[in-house]
Order: structure tokens, then C-alpha cells, then sequence
């Protein structure tokens, strides 16, 4: 049995993830493996270097902060998310990422980033916290038009939501076999078709494997919880998520919000804990299947 933690990203709703990741730390729940994509690599690092409230306490802090995320970042960077501050100056100066703790804690740690010229999600294993690691969460969390593509060692990479929203099936693919995912929307939803295509797709018109991704987005996302709410049901996986949709700007900038959105997290957390638990054993898949079915 190898257990796998699967986080999805989704900009400020991965304050949520965030509340049910602090509850697992302080009750010591760990996994042989972990992968996030956006939001859910650069807030999930904090779960393995155990920096339990940092993700909230930073994004409350600097939300509003316009080299944070802002259009005069946009504007004067090419990044909606100021990359200098997000990734330099706050982690190693402002809110200090513990990349001794991370480096020490033995869970490997995949982030996801969608390559430019393919199209196709790519996955990095994360060693030490350090640049590199840097660059690849910077990349993971890029979104289309508002970043600009991150390069490393000749890969252009952007966010890797585009391509995979929740990487279960990579890991799946490595061989871990009970896994927990966190989501950042309720059960039962699933994306519109975008409006806006035509615009993105104009927008994008100099990377087309990317436009591309974006138009099959949709698709490929409502595929993926109808996958996960199956897997749910049959106790292949055990879903963690909000009870009801969070009512958040993925930009937001009202530290109440975010305040409510992590305390949402820790609430749903502590919920499942027990259950949380019990599939970690190894015969905790079937015991949670034995009581889905007498309900």
C-alpha cells in the first residue's frame, strides 16, 4: 500500500486546502507521496516543510500588497502575480519558507506545469526547496495571459492546471494506490464552456498546443470528477472538499475572506479526521466501502 496525498489548485480557494492541510499536520497525518498542481504546489510545499499556518498568514498579510498580485503587477512585470515578490522576496525574506524542513522531511513532492510547445502537463520532483524547486511552483501557478511562461532548462512552462487540474492519475501511474484528494469545489460541480474562447484563443494565438489545452479544459476537468466521484463511491479514493461552493474570487483580497475560506478548510478537516484515519490502515478502503454501502 503506498498512500498518496493529490491536491488541486484553483488560486485563493486553495485556502481551503490549506485549513484541511494544517488539521492533517497537527495530527501528524503523513503519506509516502504527495503532487499539486497551482495553488496546490506552492500552498502544499508548506505540508511538507510543516509550516502549518503559513500559507494563510502570508496570503492575509500581503493580499492587498500590489507587488503581491495586482494589474500594476501585471502592468510593469508581464505577471499578475509579481514573481520577484511571490517567489524571491516573501519566501526568503518577508514569511521564510523552511527549506532545511523541507529538505529533511522524506515525502516526495511532485508540482505539475504545462508545457508551452506540447501542451501536455509535465512533473517535477522536488529535492530541496530551492531555486529550482522555486521555478517550477512559479510555473505551476502561471496562469494563461496574466504570466508570462516560466523557462527552465529549456522547457516554457505555464500553469499546470491547464492541462491536468488534479493529478491523481499520474500518481495512480507511480504505483500509489490509497489516495486522498483534496478539491476546491463541491461535489456535483462542473465547468460552462467558456464564452471567452474565441478571445483565448486569439489571445494565445502564439501558443497554440496551449490554446489548445485551454479549449479542451473544460472537457477534460468534468471528465476528471466524474472519475473522482466514482472512484469516491466504489472506495478507490477518499475526496476531501468543500461542502458548498466557496464564494471566492480566485484574486481575493479581503483577508476576512480568506480567514473564512481556511477556517472552512480546517472545519471539513477535522470532520473527515477519524475517516481520514481509517483509510490510511490497510484494510481502511474496504471498512469505509463496507459503511458507504449500509448507508
Amino acid at each position: 500500500m503506498k498512500t498518496g496525498l493529490i491536491l488541486e489548485g484553483g488560486a485563493m480557494r486553495g485556502l481551503f486546502s490549506c485549513g484541511v492541510l494544517d488539521v492533517l499536520a497537527e495530527n501528524h497525518i503523513r503519506f509516502d507521496g504527495a503532487a499539486g498542481i497551482s495553488a496546490g504546489a506552492v500552498f502544499g510545499c508548506n505540508f511538507k516543510s510543516g509550516q502549518i499556518g503559513r500559507a494563510v498568514r502570508y496570503n492575509k498579510k500581503y493580499c492587498r500588497d500590489r507587488r503581491y498580485c495586482s494589474l500594476w503587477s501585471l502592468f510593469t512585470t508581464g505577471d499578475l502575480y509579481g514573481a520577484d515578490f511571490c517567489y524571491r522576496e516573501l519566501p526568503d525574506v518577508l514569511d521564510p519558507f523552511d527549506r532545511a524542513a523541507f529538505r529533511a522531511d522524506p515525502m516526495p513532492f511532485w508540482i505539475g506545469a504545462t508545457d508551452v510547445e506540447t501542451g501536455r502537463c509535465l512533473y517535477h520532483l522536488c529535492s530541496d526547496g530551492g531555486a529550482a524547486d522555486m521555478a517550477w511552483m512559479r510555473a505551476s501557478a502561471s496562469m494563461p495571459m496574466v504570466s508570462r511562461p516560466v523557462e527552465i532548462d529549456g522547457l516554457r512552462l505555464l500553469d499546470g492546471g491547464i492541462a491536468d487540474p488534479v493529478p491523481y492519475a499520474y500518481m495512480e501511474g507511480l504505483g500509489f494506490d490509497r489516495n486522498v484528494i483534496v478539491l476546491t469545489q463541491p461535489r456535483g460541480y462542473r465547468k460552462q464552456k467558456s464564452r471567452a474562447l474565441p478571445l483565448i484563443r486569439f489571445l494565445l494565438r502564439k501558443m497554440p498546443r496551449v490554446a489548445e489545452a485551454m479549449q479542451a479544459r473544460t472537457e477534460v476537468y468534468n471528465r476528471q470528477m466524474d472519475e473522482l466521484d466514482c472512484r469516491e463511491d466504489s472506495g478507490a479514493a477518499l475526496v476531501i472538499r468543500p461542502p458548498e461552493a466557496l464564494g471566492i474570487s480566485r484574486t481575493e483580497d479581503d483577508p476576512d475572506e480568506l480567514e473564512r475560506v481556511y477556517q472552512l478548510g480546517r472545519r471539513e478537516g477535522l470532520r473527515r479526521l477519524d475517516e481520514l484515519r481509517a483509510w490510511l490502515t490497510p484494510d481502511g478502503a474496504g471498512i469505509l466501502h463496507k459503511n458507504r454501502e449500509e448507508k
